[in-house]
């Protein structure tokens, strides 16, 4: 067992964040060879001394342009990501964030790793999401504040 332990990738933490909008979230489709040509929200490896809410404002602007606020934590997932070319464990950080600007229009600042950001109502999402975000999806949790 030890041998197959050491060739698998070791586990990651990604920050995944849903900038909302009403009762609508900011997504792209993946270029990445993890998740390729599925939707995900703006998100990233966490980076070593971050917190989750630095964390989320850097990777929000370094993808999209956009800055973030009244960014907060949702929840924790254990994903592992077996159907790739690339098998993957990612620690998914779950935060919510909103526009600090309303008017901010979303960047495609990284177009190889993105094909392009859009707003999409929770209740008719593009298919197929990223493993992680699926999973949340699924368990019926949305990111929104509960007084919206």
């Amino acid at each position: 067992m030890e041998n197959v332990q050491n060739s698998l990738p070791a586990p990651f933490v990604g920050i995944g964040v849903f900038v909302v909008k009403g009762k609508k979230v900011l997504m792209g489709r993946r270029l990445t060879s993890v998740g390729h040509n599925t939707f995900s929200v703006p998100g990233g490896h966490l980076e070593f001394g971050e917190c989750f809410e630095e964390c989320a404002a850097r990777e929000v602007k370094e993808e999209t342009g956009l800055d973030v606020e009244k960014i907060e934590f949702l929840e924790v997932r254990n994903s592992i990501i077996l159907n790739e070319a690339k098998p993957a464990h990612i620690v998914s950080i779950f935060m919510r964030a909103a526009l600090a600007d309303a008017d901010q229009v979303p960047e495609n600042v990284e177009p190889e790793k993105c094909d392009g950001w859009e707003w999409y109502d929770w209740e008719n999402l593009p298919r197929p999401l990223f493993g992680s975000l699926e999973n949340y999806v699924q368990s019926g949790v949305k990111p929104f504040p509960i007084d919206d």
